[in-house]
């Protein structure tokens, strides 16, 4: 069985930008998580027929509204590093 080790986690850490405080904790819990996948991946389920597809479901559709309402680009907005006349500033990405 693998197992997750200081380093990897660190590489993790830094790829997904996160600050963990308590790296031992969470790499008990990690390989916790590793190991019960590994049980899981014991389970012979050739024979077992899917209790779900969502290629045969269906979700419930609804009419699309226009709102009007002026506080909703504001409060959208407000969570926006960069905002102006209702509209996202985001840096120039094609020259």
């Amino acid at each position: 069985m693998k197992k997750i080790d200081s380093t990897l986690l660190e590489k993790l850490e830094k790829l997904s930008m996160l600050q963990i405080e308590d790296k031992e904790k969470v790499l008990e819990e990690l390989n916790r998580f590793l190991e019960f996948v590994e049980i899981l991946q014991e389970l012979n389920i050739e024979e077992e027929e899917a209790t779900f597809n969502p290629l045969n479901a269906s979700a419930p559709l609804r009419e699309d509204e226009v709102e009007l309402d002026p506080s909703i680009p504001q409060e959208v907005l407000k969570h926006a590093p960069q905002a102006e006349d209702n509209f996202f500033i985001v840096p120039k990405i094609i020259e």
